[in-house]
């Protein structure tokens, strides 16, 4: 099973983590805190392309260490109205964070009909999935293109620097599944970062004086 799903719209980029959401007790009490990897550093994806047209990603360790203090939400299967918790210059309801294992996340779910609702389902065991929403500029990833021992062209993209954060979202198995979905948006990213071939220079033509001289509407001297 893939372990990152993948989803592009306009150049923002989705992940989805299988990793398991805890709720952290505090006390003897019931817990409402939200505790949560939305991203693991040195963990290489399944394929997240085609048999023939491969594509795996990485995220490297310091990927995130400038955007920790962006306006970042946390959303509900990244829905801007279903808000569970909100970062701004690193103040706020939602604490991110970054340890040797990848970027985190933790909030206490509000008492909104959302917050309810997420307890509940990470409580049944419906949800245990992570999603984080981003932007990467051109030189912070690297791309490596080989070929299998089959043939299939494999793409091996690595993100070192995320450029912008937009939220983490606990989220729910069905979202983004769609694979045809999920093939287009890596089709464009290739596209978009693939270097480009410079084609080859064309022929020299071998023509005579009295081709160029017409081509260029010389006249030849009078005698």
């Amino acid at each position: 099973m893939k372990s990152l799903q993948t989803i592009t719209i306009g150049g923002r980029e989705s992940r989805r983590l299988t990793a398991p959401i805890e709720l952290r007790a505090e006390g003897d009490s019931e817990s409402n805190i939200v505790f949560g990897y939305a991203a693991k550093f040195n963990s290489r994806s399944g394929n997240l392309g085609e048999a023939n047209r491969q594509f795996y990603e990485t995220i490297a360790p310091g990927a995130f260490d400038d955007v920790l203090l962006d306006d970042v939400r946390a959303l509900f299967n990244h829905e801007a109205d279903m808000i569970l918790a909100r970062s701004k210059n690193g103040e706020g309801t939602l604490t991110l964070g970054i340890d040797d294992v990848g970027l985190t996340y933790m909030f206490e779910a509000p008492d909104t009909q959302v917050g309810r609702d997420l307890l509940v389902s990470l409580r049944r065991g419906d949800i245990d999935q992570s999603s984080f929403s981003f932007t990467v500029s051109k030189d912070g990833q690297s791309w490596v293109e080989t070929r299998d021992e089959n043939g299939a062209t494999v793409f091996e993209r690595t993100i070192n620097k995320v450029s912008r954060l937009y939220d983490v979202s606990p989220v729910t198995y069905p979202a983004y599944e769609d694979t045809e979905v999920d093939v287009r948006a890596i089709t464009t990213l290739i596209k978009d970062f693939q270097p480009e071939e410079t084609p080859p220079p064309a022929p020299l033509e071998n023509h005579s004086l009295s081709h160029w001289q017409r081509r260029w509407g010389i006249s030849k001297p009078a005698v």
